[in-house]
């Protein structure tokens, strides 16, 4: 379905990304919010905490981030579209509870806004250093999908996908964000109707995947006369809990694995800048793919075959176009604000000489550091 428009608001309007992805949120017909405070986060909740109550939804603040993403995911059982948004601290106390909504193929929306770390870190200056921690951070095998947005528009456009991700795969979908991405300001253009998914109300199907099928059901709701057994444990297609059957355990995790990565170059979206004739091929993604954009020009300009690939989603990773882009570069070079964490996922697939940009001091990458790794 399309989302309304509202008449009485303003179509193209200067905000913060994170004011953004609140819009987005709310495009997305958003409908629940469980957070608890964070920096560089915290706008989103409390923008939240004013706009959905207004638009009949319901928001609340939680004791910490672990009940946070429980109420989140009990929300969702209920029937809402729900979200959290957090940063790296705060994530790694939700990951247990997003380890079980990947079990319970539960749909919600996770906003991780990275500041530098480890541990507490420093909490108002950027970084990149989440990324593995939205891919592994849950035991067992599963998929992640995890979007990178570079622009405050993009904060809106792609809160709105994750939304739409989430539903259709039945998943916990991350928007992986920056501390400058989110307090960036720029012109957001919120005119266009949005294409957004919404729930099937379908009754009596197996709350969990047909057995013959890994893909999934539409969701049921607590409230609506279903038999709902929902459960971190190994459990049947009907919720029942199996914890010692080899069968039901294979099925659980391809069900829940192989839907999002069949869908790997669907989902995991690449921006290609340059790159038909480029010798030198920049990775980025976030923020950092800003400067490196900007590297990218100057080093044209100079007669440098320059070009830039950037990660419009970082999980499920986009392993095929980045071996595509090794097999015809020279050198591919990753520009992050970490110690290379992404570059260590390229340097799987490449078949020529990868290196990086790295840097994590609280500062972001500047042009002109990606410009001296390039000549």
């Amino acid at each position: 379905m399309n989302a309304k428009r509202d008449e009485t608001k303003q179509e193209k309007r200067m905000m913060a990304g994170n004011a953004a992805c609140v819009e987005g949120a709310l495009a997305a017909g958003c409908n629940f919010y469980g957070g608890y405070p964070i920096t560089p986060s915290s706008e989103i909740m409390n923008l939240m905490a004013r706009r959905l109550p207004a638009t009949g939804g319901v928001f609340a603040q939680m004791e910490d981030e672990i009940a946070s993403i429980a109420a989140v995911i009990g929300a969702a059982w209920a029937g809402a579209k729900a979200m959290t948004a957090t940063s790296g601290p705060g994530l790694a106390l939700m990951l247990e509870n997003i380890g079980y909504a990947r079990a319970t193929e539960t749909p919600c929306v996770v906003v991780d806004v990275q500041r530098c770390g480890p541990s507490t870190g420093q909490a108002t200056r950027p970084a990149q250093g989440d990324v593995m921690q939205v891919r592994f951070g849950a035991s067992g095998d599963c998929e992640a999908i995890a979007l990178a947005p570079w622009s405050v528009q993009e904060m809106y456009e792609m809160t709105v996908r994750a939304f739409n991700l989430a539903e259709r795969y039945r998943t916990p979908v991350f928007l992986v964000t920056d501390e400058l991405v989110s307090h960036l300001h720029e012109l957001v253009d919120l005119s266009a109707e949005t294409a957004v998914l919404k729930r099937p109300e379908t009754r009596g199907l197996p709350p969990f995947g047909d057995s013959a099928t890994n893909a999934p059901t539409p969701m049921p709701r607590f409230g609506t006369g279903e038999r709902l057994l929902v459960t971190g444990s190994s459990h049947d297609e009907w919720g029942y809990r199996k914890t010692t059957d080899p069968t039901v355990q294979r099925k659980l995790v391809e069900r829940i694995t192989s839907r999002i990565a069949g869908d790997r170059n669907e989902i995991a979206e690449v921006e290609e800048i340059n790159t038909e004739d480029a010798e030198i091929v920049l990775v980025s993604f976030g923020f950092s793919a800003r400067s490196a954009y900007a590297a990218m020009r100057p080093a044209r300009e100079a007669g440098m075959k320059v070009g830039l690939a950037r990660l419009k989603a970082l999980w499920p990773f986009p392993r095929e176009a980045i071996r595509r882009l090794g097999d015809g570069a020279d050198r591919l070079i990753v520009v992050e604000m970490n110690l290379g964490m992404v570059r260590r996922e390229v340097e799987r697939v490449a078949s020529c000489a990868v290196s990086g940009v790295h840097k994590n001091t609280g500062e972001p990458i500047s042009p002109r550091e990606i410009l001296r790794v390039i000549s």
